[in-house]
């Protein structure tokens, strides 16, 4: 691997952990209030499975100053959505897909005033070091030409936003 890819990936992984804690902490605190002298509290927390590095990291972190059980499930937002519609006690709901919070929120399963829009992705093409082919990426771009007989891997449209 390229060492500087390697740094950006460290990066950016700091960067994640960085932004979900400072956002996350006030809605973590919130969920985990307690009386005095009550039993620790417990705090379930959905999150795509594309954050749960990140997550059990800034969770164990957060457990051992805030004294409070977080407890994790990753899965697709979908799945994860569909179980918050169906029931499921989530304090925390972290989708990898708009689309899926709007779901919730139109049907009145979250709290709007908590919604927050915290990160974004950004597709990119990937071709093998040795590859001389330069695409500029934009509307209607040469992808199936540039592609050749070669092939294209992307996100399941019907799990994740980059499918679509």
């Amino acid at each position: 691997m390229n060492p500087e890819h390697n740094a950006g990936f460290i990066v950016s992984r700091v960067l994640l952990r960085l932004v979900l804690l400072l956002c996350l902490s006030p809605a973590l605190t919130a969920a985990g209030a307690q009386p005095a002298g009550a039993q620790p509290s417990q705090i379930l927390v959905f999150a795509a499975a594309s954050l749960a590095d990140a997550m059990q990291e800034i969770s164990a972190d957060y457990q051992k100053t805030a004294h409070v059980d977080v407890r994790l499930s990753f899965d697709a937002s979908s799945t994860l959505a569909r179980e918050i519609e169906a029931g499921a006690p989530a304090d925390v709901f972290l989708s990898a897909d708009t689309a899926w919070m709007d779901y919730l929120e139109k049907r009145n399963l979250i709290q709007p005033a908590t919604r927050k829009d915290l990160l974004g992705n950004t597709l990119a093409v990937i071709a093998p070091a040795q590859s001389v082919t330069r695409l500029q990426i934009a509307p209607h771009f040469p992808l199936v030409a540039a592609l050749g007989k070669g092939r294209l891997a992307t996100g399941d449209p019907d799990s994740v936003p980059a499918g679509r």
